[in-house]
């Protein structure tokens, strides 16, 4: 057989169809390990190879699209990712070497992404995500593959790292492919006219698209991305989009309409044409059959070099310098020349009437408190949103802290909340990723997480750049002043790792979770020193000794000393241990105030009587 390449150049190939959608069709069910039937069910994937085969496609998929040690983990697998890989990738070759009139067909290592997020919009870093690739790579390689797909990826960043991944491992031709909404852009928003040119100079062969949408908007945008590459285009849509009839979801595309695009495809100079969801043999007939009627088209150009690093933000097509950090805000103002800050939390309330937490905001404000932070935690019951509480706030020329959690949100709904949180004047952000546990008292209620607080505070750093998530211009850059949390308590070298990455991404500053160990402070100080932004420490005064043991017992992360416990337990009525609460954490906050540019008073329920007693 003539290499993939050179055959690419002679004509257009046609790819084959699902896999998922013809394994679940023989009754494999959707919570089964689809890529693990490769080892105990070989004969069920060989028959579908073989039906493709039979169908006329000239490149087949190993059954290993989600075959990465992060997905195989979820069915205990994770140990298994060499041998569920070189084990798809020998029976494609068998089910192709079988073929009458020998080989015709070749064999393509089928490679999705790892299903988390990868740095800038989560923790798993690019290094890791290529580890992680690298190890199926090497696998698929050695079970003889002959080029690499890598399909339904939403983030430049992490097919980047699949792509120097596999270049670490093989020089065989690599198919990068994204999937896009139906205006064409990315999930995360970034363009064709930006994402295929990257695609090309981080080392794909062939560039294209697949999955997410139907063929006449996948069409669309392949002619856009013809205008700004030469390497070859390719195609594998939906067979329409999904429509449920009677519980089923089924894809309604017939055979003759997808064969009708891929005439069309291969026009607008597509060179790899094949199918995604819903596609079945019989769909791969009838595209065959109208592709290999059609006359050559485009000839391969070789791309240009390799890369996987991301593109520093500045260096961004419109990308606009970002607002001095003292012009933020006040409160910004005030850790640039060096005070320290003063800040309250006060919890949005149970329904919509905000006049109480107002209120307080207000007695805040008056005795001298800098900053009002608006905690955006699991609470029970319904609430006023923090935004919302925020808002008010600032109406009454009180300068407030929006904390914002990733907790429920997707990537394109916190852009949306952040401009429209910018819009009403609000400056200031404390990014969290939020609480995984049940929501409040509502035992139902699920978490949901698109990204983190690392992703978060690469999302409003991109914001004060004038860049939206798909490096597209939002007009003029937001002005906001971002901080984050952090845990002196926990374990010290992840925390610190966390943190760094928070501050690579653009934090501005640091609050700590609640501080009662004086010495595991100073030990954390010691561990960012160089990181150069101010820490914020955080006070709780206890209520009672059950406060006290509860955050000593049940509270992960947090350290208590037993001495504070003990302290607690000596008080011998509900005013007294109240009084006790606070004079220790006067002593804290005394004895942490040199180490740190400022302290943020948490209470219980938003009494703000007792930070006034703390802070004196």
């Amino acid at each position: 057989m003539k290499p993939f390449l050179e055959s690419l150049s002679e004509r257009a190939l046609v790819c084959d169809g699902a896999m998922g959608t013809m394994l679940y069709g023989k009754g494999v069910f959707i919570n089964r390990c689809f890529e693990s039937l490769t080892l105990t069910d070989p004969d069920m994937v060989r028959d579908v190879h073989l039906q493709y085969l039979r169908a006329g496609a000239d490149v087949i998929e190993t059954n290993t699209f989600g075959a990465n040690r992060m997905k195989l983990r979820a069915f205990g697998l994770g140990n298994q990712v060499v041998e569920i890989n070189q084990a798809a990738a020998a029976l494609a070759r068998a089910v192709r070497d079988a073929a009458p009139g020998g080989p015709k067909a070749y064999v393509a290592g089928a490679i999705g992404p790892l299903g988390v997020r990868v740095e800038p919009w989560g923790k798993t870093g690019v290094d890791e995500a290529e580890a992680i690739f690298r190890e199926q790579a090497g696998a698929l390689a050695a079970g003889g593959v002959d080029l690499f797909m890598l399909e339904t990826f939403r983030d430049l960043n992490e097919i980047g790292a699949a792509i120097a991944a596999i270049r670490a491992v093989s020089d065989l031709p690599i198919v990068a492919q994204m999937t896009t909404e139906e205006d064409g852009n990315s999930l995360d928003g970034m363009p064709p006219e930006q994402f295929a040119p990257e695609l090309v100079a981080r080392g794909a062969s062939v560039v294209g698209l697949n999955c997410s949408v139907g063929p006449a908007p996948m069409l669309e945008t392949l002619e856009r991305m013809a205008e700004v590459v030469s390497a070859p285009l390719s195609a594998q849509p939906n067979a329409g989009k999904p429509r449920d009839i009677e519980g089923r979801n089924l894809y309604l595309c017939s055979p003759d309409y997808m064969a009708s695009y891929a005439r069309r495809f291969v026009s607008a100079g597509v060179r790899l044409v094949g199918g995604c969801c819903g596609t079945t043999p019989e769909h791969i007939r009838q595209m065959a059959q109208a592709v290999k009627a059609m006359a050559p088209g485009l000839v391969h150009r070789d791309p240009g070099a390799t890369s996987s690093a991301p593109t520093p933000i500045a260096s961004q097509p419109h990308a606009q310098p970002p607002a001095p950090r003292a012009e933020k805000s006040a409160f910004a103002r005030k850790l640039v020349d060096g005070r320290f800050v003063t800040i309250v939390e006060v919890p949005p309330p149970r329904g919509y009437d905000p006049t109480q937490a107002v209120e307080a905001a207000r007695g805040l404000h008056a005795r001298g408190v800098d900053v009002v932070t608006i905690p955006d935690g699991p609470r029970s019951g319904a609430r006023l949103s923090a935004l919302s509480l925020a808002v008010l706030v600032a109406g009454q020329g009180i300068e407030p802290l929006l904390q914002y959690s990733c907790r429920d949100r997707n990537l394109l709904g916190i852009q949306s909340d952040l401009l429209g949180a910018h819009a009403l004047g609000l400056r200031n952000i404390l990014g969290i990723t939020g609480d995984v546990r049940t929501l409040g008292d509502i035992p139902d209620a699920t978490a949901v997480f698109d990204i983190d607080s690392i992703g978060l505070t690469n999302v409003i750093t991109r914001l004060n750049h004038g860049l939206d998530i798909g490096g597209q211009s939002i007009g003029p850059p937001t002005r906001f002043h971002a901080g984050v949390m952090a845990n002196p308590s926990r374990d010290l070298d992840q925390e610190l790792k966390r943190l760094h990455y928070k501050v690579d991404a653009g934090a501005e500053f640091v609050i700590t979770r609640p501080v009662f160990d004086v010495a595991g402070f100073e030990r954390f100080l010691r561990g960012v020193e160089g990181f150069r932004v101010p820490i914020i420490v955080g006070v709780w005064p206890f209520d009672n000794a059950l406060h006290a043991e509860f955050m000593a017992n049940e509270v992960p992360g947090v350290t208590v000393p037993d001495a504070l416990v003990h302290r607690m337990r000596q008080a011998n009525s509900a005013d007294a241990a109240a009084a006790e609460g606070v004079a220790i954490a006067r002593e804290l906050l005394a004895a942490l105030r040199p180490m740190a540019q400022g302290a943020q008073i948490f209470t219980v329920s938003g009494r703000v009587e007792r930070a006034f007693e703390v802070l004196g």
